[in-house]
């Protein structure tokens, strides 16, 4: 009987090396035994399984994409059959092309089953490692001890890398521990949590802000249990806290309702006149004060699902504008405009047009992130007319505060917002436009949408059109300055 030897738990590549032999040499799968390295063998697998790599190319055989994501997270499973399973699955594939489609059939139910498990420890342990920390800065580090259901630390780590690329940390567990240097991912074996280290400094201030939020009237422990179960509570800075807290509750939510209503605060009446003011009137405003009252704006809906407001940057008083679409996912967590791959490009072709970018004003016509969610993903979404028209009372102010000498809008949405209404691009750009306050506009593309471009060549052709446009912008510039 053929006896496979994997190097790890969650060795997929060796996996399917031996797969791949296997189903050609037409070996059946109750004929083949699964064993990973330094595990104790089966008493009577006594023959050796080598792939060999004189296959013939024409022997090869193709499995559908579905299976081979299904195979990676569902190796990653304590279940110790579970190379036998996906064999066997493999060798049904080639004699049942469309089998991955069959939603009652054993094996795939029970593959599904494994790959959803792994998934759900993947996120428990991206929500529940706790790092505590060791030392004192510059010398300390963050170390956690986690207790996964199934062999996914090395699947994770990254998670935690790009999340905690700051820090240097590890992770302990008893199958498998990872280690961030700050610029190093590393894996040792596992060790005892006798290993892990015991409360920091900050647990007790964490604790004390938990105990301060909780809410006894939405108290709901079986879905509590459920989100977050008790095998993970001892790991938790918090976790002394909960059976109290949970004790506690039902005496706590009696005593608010049986308290004495209190009556609501006469409604303060918004003042209207705040968000009308015409640009003459806001002269008078800074920027700070402009960006603190754009942070608590409310005008359209999309301030719901962003992280925050993200308002312009540059100089009080710069030449020139410039005026971007909306914030893009990386704007909206650093709460400015333009540090993103746009942000980059931008940066490169105000250098080539001769432009000085500390010296100027940059902005959106849109100040939150409007977005579509795609698993993890934050797919950028263009705004309406409506989300434009709300918040073109903030670019107006801005343009009072600044005051420049020219206005570049990139994009459509720049355009609507600079200009009032819908302007098509080609059709504007490449020439001033004079505006009611006296200064100019002129009307390029966005960054972004050279980044978007798929031919090379036309990438080329377009990044210089948008140098060109800015270099209309800095001769401008010049000739003001000239005049001054």
């Amino acid at each position: 009987m053929p006896h496979v030897t994997l190097a790890s738990e969650t060795d997929f590549d060796g996996w399917r090396i031996a797969a791949r032999a296997l189903a050609l040499q037409d070996i059946a799968p109750d004929e083949v035994t699964w064993h990973v390295a330094g595990r104790p063998a089966e008493l009577f697998a006594l023959e050796p399984f080598t792939p060999s790599s004189n296959s013939p190319a024409s022997s090869g055989f193709n499995v559908p994409a579905l299976f081979i994501e299904l195979a990676r997270a569902a190796i990653l499973h304590r279940d110790s059959a579970r190379f036998a399973l996906l064999y066997r699955l493999l060798w049904r594939l080639r004699r049942h092309a469309d089998l991955m489609h069959v939603a009652t059939d054993a094996d795939i139910i029970h593959i599904q089953r494994m790959a959803k498990a792994v998934h759900q420890d993947r996120y428990k342990m991206e929500a529940f490692v706790r790092f505590r920390e060791i030392g004192r800065a510059p010398d300390n580090r963050f170390v956690a001890w986690f207790e996964p259901a199934h062999h996914i630390v090395e699947a994770s780590a990254p998670f935690f890398v790009s999340r905690f690329a700051e820090m240097r940390w590890s992770i302990m567990t008893p199958d498998r521990c990872a280690h961030w240097d700050g610029e190093t991912l590393s894996y040792t074996p596992g060790v005892d949590q006798r290993s892990a280290p015991s409360e920091d400094r900050l647990e007790e201030v964490w604790r004390t802000y938990y105990a301060s939020i909780f809410n006894p009237a939405r108290l709901k422990v079986k879905a509590m249990k459920t989100e977050m179960p008790q095998r993970y509570w001892r790991n938790l800075p918090e976790a002394r806290l909960i059976k109290p807290l949970i004790a506690e509750a039902a005496r706590r939510s009696s005593a608010m309702i049986d308290a004495a209503a209190t009556r609501p605060a006469k409604p303060q009446r918004r003042d209207e006149s705040v968000m009308k003011r015409k640009i003459s009137d806001a002269s008078a405003e800074s920027l700070p004060a402009l960006r603190a009252a754009a942070a608590v704006c409310r005008a359209c809906p999309l301030w719901k699902n962003a992280t925050q407001t993200v308002f312009g940057e540059g100089p009080a008083h710069a030449p020139l504008m410039l005026v971007g679409e909306q914030p893009g996912d990386k704007e909206d967590l650093a709460g400015k405009p333009f540090v993103g791959p746009a942000g980059l490009m931008l940066d490169r072709a105000l250098k080539e047009a001769g432009i000085d970018r500390k010296k100027v004003y940059v902005t959106n016509a849109v100040k939150h992130f409007k977005f579509v969610p795609r698993g993890k993903i934050r797919l950028h979404q263009k705004p309406n007319t409506g989300e434009i028209k709300a918040c073109r009372q903030w670019y107006e102010r801005e343009l009072a505060a600044v005051k420049p000498a020219i206005v570049v809008a990139m994009g459509a949405t720049a355009a609507q917002s600079v200009l009032g209404k819908i302007t098509p691009i080609n059709k504007n750009r490449g020439h001033l436009i004079a505006l009611d306050d006296g200064a100019q506009a002129l009307v390029t593309v966005h960054p972004s949408y050279l980044l978007r471009l798929p031919d090379q060549e036309a990438k080329v052709r377009e990044y210089q059109r948008f140098v060109d446009d800015l270099k209309i912008a800095g001769a401008h510039l010049r000739k003001v300055a000239h005049a001054a």
